[in-house]
């Protein structure tokens, strides 16, 4: 019986599973996984964010491929103290209030999404400024809420949004993303991609810890400096504009214009950037029709580089056909393909007639310098080589600590049987590379040599000591407690700070980010400011109008050297005499800025303006001086500070008068005790986040901290041990 049971028993249908409600945490981590692909999709996010918020500044700091870090700063107009509460909640936006605005949108971003995934598969922490506010606000967020209220900080213009751990929740996502290397080099390209169209944003992109950035453009008028500052000379000598419109009400109405490389360019893989209505996206399709033009019409089947720009009335995209934005639906796409595929090929039929090879000019150029080069070689011969002409391997720079290895060495001597065509063609040359190349700029002989004072000036024992201590804590207001190995020391931060602020201004020479002011500053006010602040008498007429004069003589010095300041250091100053920009030296760093006065009387009065080397040293030293550590102004309200914030009110005067107690809770500024309190907080929380781990990876101690009392042993755990066996 139980045999013939078991065939009706299988036969019987199961019932249907019964559908439930997803909880609401499974559902958002469902579509985080969905926007937030890969560590690149949150950084196209943050960075589409951040031009929606007219930045014009955006920089991006990548840490193992974007998984444990993300960190884009801009400088736009930040976020409101009460919208922070909802920001990164999902379906939060300031971009559209119906469906009907999706047709009619010009920002990047629009569904409220991007943030809110962010926080569901990372940790997220927002630090944010608005104009007119004398501080920001910094908050964490998990799973969409606010971890806490937002706290009070200090904060450079704009917004600064940190994204860490990304995907600590996903185990296999982030298991199959452990190739670093190959998700920055995908930052990299995305970033390049937005510096080229949005060529009035400068964008930067680096490593966490690395001096250089991988990614600098800078703001330039012409879309063909920006293609020749991100991807290079040899692309941008290649290209050829192609423009192609349609005005038919009818039917197809677009713009497009571009540039696509000629027949002089060889590539590999084809590169194209496309971007729609100013949002960068792909179209397979479009790619496939243009490189089936050139390999019909060029040899060699070569791979071109391509950028374009489409303007489309907005009615005609639809933006919402894919989770991450980079795809869209065009009307009448194939009529557009076919019309710009027709205006490439024509292009480059026209455009094949003249061929250039460069090869042949680069060879004459060489073996004329060659044999200009009547001089031995600057590097010794070993015993028992024989003489020879240079190798071509020795004429190209290969050390960069070395003046001698630099190409602009071959470009110095000249000849009278060279054509003065050639040789000024070559000093152009080496003048648009140096302007073009912040690195080259940087390798300035006299920028070299100081660098190179900094290394042979470093004491070994001190920069293993800096290389491996640990922070202990603040001793008082100008020395913090270090351990290294069983040692413990009194460090002074303020010539710590100074020193690394100096050194860091000469690695990072005309490649600085920059902080620009909200409001710019007049000069002649700020140096007469910092000439009366240790002056006692007041009344003097004939000292203020000293003063005025030393402000305005100092003023118009600064003025002649502002395209100096600006090139190499960031400094920007107008020809209204008005300070708008400063470099950023450290990140996450802001100096004091009430300091810019002192700063600014230093620039005019310490530097000596006529000797390179002298003018970059004293440039880089007062620099270092206004971003060092210095205690802030306000007294300290800790201890005895605490009687600086007092108020003295008559009825506490008539109480200290009898004798009788005064409470000093009920008498403090607390405005300008709370400030205080911030700037110290700020500053020992820079100390221990910002000045000792930057120590450890780019400070080089000189010998001669360890005789000015920067670094004082305090204690050994090898005495204290024999301290305590007598006891």
């Amino acid at each position: 019986m139980e045999e013939e049971a078991s065939p009706a028993t299988a036969n019987v249908p199961r019932e249907p599973p019964k559908i439930q409600r997803l909880e609401e945490s499974v559902v958002n981590r469902i579509a985080a996984g969905e926007v937030i692909q890969r560590p690149v999709s949150a950084v196209k996010e943050l960075v589409e964010n951040s031009l929606d918020a007219d930045s014009s500044s955006i920089n991006v700091v990548v840490k193992d491929g974007g998984l444990k870090l993300i960190q884009v700063s801009d400088d736009g107009h930040g976020v409101r103290r009460e919208d922070l509460p909802i920001l990164c909640e999902r379906h939060t936006t300031s971009k559209l209030t119906k469906y009907e605005d999706l047709f009619s949108l010009s920002s990047m971003g629009f569904r409220g999404e991007a943030l809110a995934s962010m926080t569901y598969v990372a940790h997220v922490t927002v630090t944010t400024i608005t104009k007119g506010q004398i501080h920001g606000y910094r908050v964490s967020y998990r799973d969409g809420v606010m971890e806490h209220e937002p706290k009070a900080c200090a904060a450079v213009k704009g917004t600064q949004i940190m994204v860490e751990n990304l995907f600590y929740n996903i185990i296999a996502r982030r298991k199959t993303l452990q190739n670093s290397s190959d998700d920055y080099g995908k930052i990299v390209d995305l970033l390049s991609r937005m510096a080229i169209h949005h060529n009035n944003v400068s964008f930067s992109c680096r490593k966490h810890g690395a001096v250089k950035a991988d990614v600098h453009s800078v703001v330039s008028p012409s879309r063909i400096d920006s293609i020749r500052s991100v991807y290079g000379v040899s692309v941008a000598k290649n290209l050829m504009k192609v423009e192609v419109s349609s005005s038919d009400p009818s039917g197809c109405t677009f713009d497009m214009e571009g540039f696509i490389s000629n027949s002089n360019y060889v590539a590999k893989k084809t590169i194209l950037v496309l971007f729609i209505n100013d949002r960068l996206v792909e179209c397979s399709a479009l790619k496939r029709a243009i490189e089936i033009v050139y390999a019909a019409t060029l040899p060699k089947a070569s791979k071109p580089f391509l950028y374009m720009s489409i303007n489309l009335p907005r009615e005609h995209v639809d933006i919402n056909i894919h989770p991450t934005k980079k795809e869209v639906s065009l009307l009448n796409q194939e009529i557009i393909i076919e019309m710009i595929q027709s205006e490439v090929e024509l292009k480059l039929r026209n455009a094949n007639d003249t061929r250039t090879f460069q090869e042949q000019k680069v060879e004459y150029i060489q073996s004329t310098l060659t044999s200009l080069r009547s001089d031995p070689p600057v590097s010794p011969l070993l015993s028992g080589q024989k003489t020879q002409k240079i190798p071509v391997n020795k004429m190209v720079r290969t050390d960069s600590s070395d003046p001698a290895g630099r190409l602009h060495a071959f470009l110095q001597p000249k000849s009278q049987n060279l054509p003065d065509k050639v040789s000024s063609l070559s000093v152009v040359r080496s003048s648009i590379r140096q302007r073009r190349n912040p690195k080259e700029t940087a390798d300035l002989s006299s920028v070299q040599e100081l660098i190179a004072g900094v290394d042979s000036c470093c004491h070994p024992g001190l920069l293993e000591t800096v290389r491996n201590c640990t922070y202990v804590g603040m001793a008082d207001d100008v020395f913090a407690l270090v351990q290294y190995n069983t040692h413990l020391y009194l460090a002074n931060v303020v010539n710590l700070s100074k020193e690394l602020m100096y050194q860091q201004t000469l690695r990072r020479f005309a490649h600085f980010n920059a902080i620009q002011l909200s409001d710019p500053a007049p000069l002649t006010e700020l140096i007469l400011l910092a000439l009366k602040e240790d002056d006692l008498d007041l009344g003097n007429e004939k000292d203020d109008d000293l003063k005025e004069r030393i402000a305005e003589m100092n003023t118009n010095l600064l003025k002649e050297k502002a395209e100096m300041l600006e090139e190499y250091f960031s400094v920007h100053i107008d020809s209204n005499g008005k300070l708008s920009r400063l470099p950023v030296i450290l990140d996450q760093y802001t100096p004091d800025m009430d300091r810019v006065p002192e700063f600014l009387l230093c620039l005019g009065n310490d530097v000596e303006w006529e000797d390179e080397k002298a003018c970059f040293q004293g440039v880089s030293a007062a620099i270092g001086n206004f971003y060092a550590m210095h205690p802030p102004l306000l007294p300290n309200p800790s201890g005895d500070g605490i009687q600086f914030y007092t108020k003295r009110s008559e009825s506490s005067q008539n109480k200290t008068d009898s004798g009788g107690d005064v409470e000093m809770e009920e008498n403090l500024d607390q405005d300008l005790l709370s400030d205080a309190e911030n700037a110290w907080a700020q500053r020992e929380w820079s100390i221990q986040h910002v000045l000792f781990p930057s120590m450890r990876l780019f400070l080089k101690p000189p010998a001669s901290m360890s005789s000015n009392g920067t670094f004082v042993k305090v204690a050994s755990l090898e005495k204290l041990y024999k301290i305590f066996e007598r006891c």
